[in-house]
């Protein structure tokens, strides 16, 4: 992972391979440029250069200012570093600094244009002001650090041969701040790091290939990452979650010579007057079962196991963090395969927490599992409960591939999405109609699996109304469903590389951290 320093030193002196300034697009309609604030001393060392120095050079090379636009200028002896790289922050914004996510994708289109790069001095606006506020720069370093490290994410791959024009990652980036001993901008680096890590492991799994990272593997995987964070892990194979109940879990994995598992991991501060339980959806590969899925397309189900992996990278960023409040992380985990043992539309599989559910649909696996998982971690009697899965086609449909949908208790749903927008990982509330209830009844069970019509109308929000079956009565909760923003299968921009994008690991550590925060 590329490592991160802060540093005060003058940008025109610093000995690095480039030195990264932001750009504003001009707002008067014309093809002018403005620099962004920082870049003073770098292009006054242009500023005696034939051509009217570095804007007017940006200007001729073709940069707009467009946000995440990378343009690149030899310095020539100007400044130290032998390279000047403009990255583009879109129009200037009045009286205000860039916004976060804006800075988040200039600092990762920089990293990413630069690999090959030993280092790299990322000098872009933080505040509007020279002196920023302790809020102003902890913001600003926290998006530009996190930006840079993701930007520069590259996932080791299976390669024997090196590619053609395949370049390492940058090794080194440095933030230029005011004053690099600041205690605000110390704590957002550290903080970013931690966070930026949890992202890039989340990518990780998400990005092994499905032989390699099947249920047992998985589970191994993430109990030796959490045990090591000093966390408290435990995991149900298949004859011990046969023993305690969990048929929902086991009915997605009859499918699979690989058994299914469900791991615990517990992080148990004392003094803890909260507590906040996370579930994720650890689909190691889906097929669709009996009720396969077409062909096109479906190598990408080996990320069906996105919730799962980011929760418990989630985890062990919040291990590392130690808020001040309990959390518990649950990742039931199944490979939904097609054969002779597979469940089948029609069977009544009856759940942990004793609901009798009749499957309509063997490609609604996700549910299932979620349903035992969610009401095991309800016996914990936690305050607030977030689930995040890549549940249904339905999210994609509605929102996207960007923005997750979010349905549960109201007020929950609402944090959630505040979060989001604070972090870059944007969430839109979702609503959970009686009507879409009402479709789901069964003539057999206590419930259907999906709309006992087959009628895929609303999707999203059957697999929301079918959850909340499973959260005991008093809990707050929130469901993410995360289908199209966890993996990424277009040209990498800003801060996402092609493959697993590790959302909503940042959104999950900022909502523990608030819920902390409360008194």
């Amino acid at each position: 992972m590329t490592s991160l320093t802060l540093v005060d030193t003058d940008p025109a002196e610093l000995a690095v391979d480039a030195v990264v300034v932001g750009v504003y697009a001009h707002e008067g309609g014309d093809a002018k440029l403005l620099l962004a604030s920082g870049a003073e001393s770098v292009a006054a060392a242009f500023s005696d250069r034939p051509g009217g120095g570095l804007a007017e050079t940006l200007r001729v090379l073709g940069a707009t200012g467009a946000v995440g636009e990378v343009t690149k200028v030899a310095a020539f002896g100007a400044v130290t570093a032998p390279l000047v790289v403009a990255v583009g922050l879109g129009p200037e914004p009045a009286g205000a600094a860039p916004a976060a996510e804006t800075l988040r994708r200039a600092a990762g289109s920089a990293a990413r244009a630069l690999a090959g790069s030993a280092s790299m001095a990322l000098v872009l606006p933080l505040s509007d002001r020279d002196t920023p506020t302790d809020e102003e720069l902890t913001a600003g370093v926290r998006a530009v650090a996190e930006g840079a490290v993701l930007g520069a994410y590259r996932f080791a791959g299976y390669k024997t041969k090196p590619a053609a024009g395949r370049r390492d990652p940058v090794r080194k980036a440095v933030i230029h701040v005011p004053d690099a001993g600041a205690k605000a901008a110390k704590a957002a680096l550290k903080r970013s790091t931690t966070v930026a890590a949890a992202v890039a492991r989340t990518r990780d799994w998400i990005n092994t290939a499905p032989n390699e990272l099947r249920p047992p593997q998985f589970a191994d995987s993430v109990a030796a990452a959490a045990a090591e964070a000093s966390l408290e892990v435990s995991v149900l194979d298949e004859k011990a979650l046969a023993k305690q109940g969990y048929g929902g879990i086991l009915a997605v994995g009859l499918g699979s010579a690989a058994a299914p598992r469900l791991v615990r991991i517990a992080y148990e501060p004392a003094g803890a007057t909260r507590r906040v339980a996370l579930v994720g959806k650890g689909i190691t590969f889906d097929t669709g079962g009996v009720s396969i899925k077409p062909a096109a397309g479906m190598w990408e189900m080996k990320s069906d196991m996105s919730g799962a992996a980011a929760v418990a990278a989630a985890m062990i960023a919040i291990a590392q963090l130690k808020p001040k409040v309990a959390v518990v992380g649950y990742a039931p985990m199944a490979e939904n395969m097609a054969s002779g043992s597979a469940y089948r539309p029609g069977d009544v599989v009856s759940m942990y927490n004793g609901k009798q559910v009749e499957v309509l649909n063997t490609d609604a696996e996700g549910r299932m599992v979620l349903g035992d998982a969610i009401a095991r971690a309800c016996e914990d009697e936690p305050d607030y409960l977030f689930e995040v899965s890549t549940l249904t086609g339905g999210q994609v449909i509605a929102l996207g591939k960007r923005i997750s949908g979010v349905m549960g208790t109201p007020e929950l749903c609402e944090r959630v999405r505040g979060a989001g927008e604070r972090t870059g990982e944007p969430v839109w509330p979702m609503p959970l109609p009686e009507d879409v209830r009402k479709g789901m009844e069964s003539d057999v069970a206590d419930i259907s699996q999906v709309n006992s019509g087959m009628d895929r109308a609303g999707h999203m929000l059957q697999g929301g109304v079918f959850l909340s079956e499973f959260v005991t009565e008093g809990v707050q909760w929130a469901h993410i469903d995360i289908a199209g923003p966890s993996y990424h299968s277009g040209e990498p921009f800003g801060y996402w590389s092609k493959g697993g994008t590790g959302v909503p690991v940042r959104t999950l550590v900022e909502l523990v951290e608030e819920i902390a925060a409360e008194r």
